[in-house]
């Protein structure tokens, strides 16, 4: 049974990590750049660095270098991914205390993502949680994975049950873009609804995904600015949920999101250039309804 989507939600914007990883590497003031775009346009939920092996992530070098430039913004959280205690460690010494950890649900994915097996990650995941603030376990391939097929939502369920035992919250990632509605539905019921989302659109079914868990209850959703991201350790795999889509989607259900479209599609156009190609954006292609426009 499904009821009307939720009066308002979180967005957490990941492009300035999750989007820019697979891409050229960007000068830090580059970067910046498009972190202001984002503050200015409204967004309060920043995943802006990954504490990394430069050498592993070209892209996301100079991490602490970021974090010294960010904007001086009331109200904004920063977030980072961090890999292992060494990220997590380096991530407070910059000042940074909300934290993403990815464990992959898929055994064959997570040895190909970070060398580990789920039990390792997930070890690695606990530790860090252990030495307090604010950590979100993302959960990848949690509605199938591309090397082993379908993936039981019971296994989804005892690593979140985990993960919130250990005190940290849960992201459900469709890491590869194979969730529809039936799959994201039936993962739901077995974990719950206090969830944040962690959306991709490689088979075009995010937005569609988005509003099948907004009717569930969910309120917390993982996009990237322009559509950009992509897992490399996937073929095929396509970019993130993109933020202009979804707050063009709320706007017109009425779910409060506190972030600005037109400053948005601002933020938008500075992504494209700086990566040097039209966004994946379906809203940055077409522009807003005529009728905003003319609003």
């Amino acid at each position: 049974m499904t009821g009307p989507v939720p009066p308002s939600i979180t967005v957490r914007e990941v492009g300035p990590r999750d989007g820019l990883q697979p891409e050229q590497p960007l000068g830090v003031d580059d970067r910046l750049a498009l972190i202001g775009a984002l503050v200015d346009a409204g967004l309060r939920d920043i995943e802006a660095v990954a504490f990394v092996s430069p050498r592993a992530v070209p892209a996301m070098a100079g991490a602490a270098d970021v974090v010294a430039g960010l904007p001086r913004a009331p109200g904004v959280t920063w977030w980072a991914l961090v890999p292992n205690l060494k990220g997590a460690s380096l991530a407070g010494e910059a000042g940074i205390g909300h934290l993403t950890v990815t464990v992959s649900v898929s055994e064959a994915y997570s040895r190909r993502n970070v060398g580990m097996s789920t039990a390792e990650s997930m070890e690695q995941a606990m530790a860090i949680a252990a030495t307090g603030g604010r950590v979100d376990v993302v959960l990848s391939c949690a509605f199938g994975s591309p090397y082993e097929g379908e993936i039981d939502p019971a296994d989804v369920a005892m690593l979140a049950a985990r993960c919130r035992d250990a005190g940290a919250s849960v992201t459900l990632a469709d890491t590869t873009g194979m969730a529809t509605p039936r799959r994201l539905v039936e993962v739901l019921d077995a974990v719950g609804s206090d969830v944040g989302l962690h959306l991709h659109d490689s088979r075009g079914t995010a937005l569609v995904n988005a509003f099948a868990a907004m009717e569930r209850g969910v309120t917390r959703f993982d996009s990237a600015i322009g559509g950009l991201g992509g897992s490399p350790f996937a073929a095929g795999a396509g970019g993130n949920l993109a933020t202009e889509d979804l707050v063009y989607l709320c706007d017109d259900l009425g779910v409060a999101t506190g972030v600005d479209l037109g400053r948005l599609l601002t933020a938008s156009a500075v992504a494209s250039r700086l990566v040097g190609r039209r966004v994946p954006s379906r809203v940055a292609a077409a522009g807003p309804r005529l009728a905003d426009v003319e609003a």
